[in-house]
């Protein structure tokens, strides 16, 4: 008897991979004159991946330019990064024009994060019979909604093209910790690249240790009588700090993106004729030749 087919549901986090194809790619424009480099980089894996991963739905997720719960809640929320490049706003913007022409739906929802939306698809459709879930995206942030090996994530490795996947045992190896901890972990360690504070003086070996012991932030502070004593000093008094910036750091689940069923994410079949018409018009010579092959 025949095994029967795993289905696999991509989700693809749009933000963290234009901004990665924008900074790896060097700069070029379409014919206007516009720049197109992060553009070329999202068209490129897209096609690559359609026809040779062939997966049988695809969900974009976006951010949108509105404030978030987590800006609200936290007014220095990524306050340190640099200001988005006017090079890269107009690419960001074109993004759902991409998806469309390839037949790809694309959401975004005002008030939450692109991985917001991916941590939402996930808890809707995990326990799916036979059906993989794999989170592309260039942001480690996604690992912490990876489960044994029905949900994982490829995340790219260098450049454009070499992807690596995590399962959930591919995470513990690399970060000591089960994925559902990763949040409990930036609660102590912060995150610098969104500005999550955490507790200061408490390093990622530190955070390791106590959440090997006890899995969870309330659990280490149950527990903070028989914990070593140079690091409950660190700790102590700061149990609010570190579960404020575990809620920064968590992928909501809860977002209303709109889906009732998993068959309208199918992916169609790719319409070349207007896939060429919209890679001339950027004037994207090398995808034209791909398709075509």
């Amino acid at each position: 008897m025949a095994e029967k087919k795993q289905n696999v549901l991509l989700l693809i986090d749009s933000n963290a991979l234009i901004h990665r194809f924008f900074h790896a790619l060097p700069p070029f424009t379409a014919p206007d004159g516009s720049p197109t480099n992060a553009i070329y980089g999202l068209s490129n894996t897209l096609l690559k991946i359609i026809t040779e991963q062939k997966p049988d739905y695809i969900a974009a997720s976006l951010d949108t330019p509105e404030p978030t719960f987590r800006d609200k809640e936290y007014a220095e929320y990524k306050a340190k990064r640099a200001p988005t490049s006017d090079e890269l706003i107009p690419q960001l913007k074109k993004a759902a024009s991409v998806y469309d022409v390839f037949g790809v739906r694309a959401f975004a929802i005002p008030g939450f994060e692109a991985d917001d939306l991916i941590g939402s698809f996930v808890e809707m459709f995990k326990n799916e019979a036979d059906l993989k879930i794999v989170i592309l995206s260039g942001d480690r942030d996604v690992l912490q909604l990876v489960e044994g090996e029905k949900v994982v994530g490829q995340l790219f490795k260098t450049g454009i093209t070499e992807t690596v996947i995590y399962d959930e045992k591919a995470v513990i190896e690399k970060f000591g910790l089960k994925p559902k901890q990763l949040p409990d972990y930036k609660g102590f360690v912060g995150d610098a690249s969104d500005n999550i504070k955490g507790i200061a003086g408490v390093g990622p070996k530190t955070a390791e240790i106590l959440l090997k012991e006890f899995p969870t932030i309330e659990e280490v502070y149950e527990n903070i009588a028989i914990i070593t004593p140079k690091i409950a000093k660190k700790i102590e008094g700061k149990k609010e700090e570190a579960i404020f910036s575990r809620r920064l750091a968590t992928i909501r689940r809860d977002a209303p993106v709109g889906v009732s069923n998993l068959e309208s994410l199918k992916v169609p079949a790719l319409d070349k004729v207007k896939l060429k018409t919209f890679f001339q018009s950027l004037g994207f010579k090398s995808l034209i030749e791909k398709l075509e092959k």
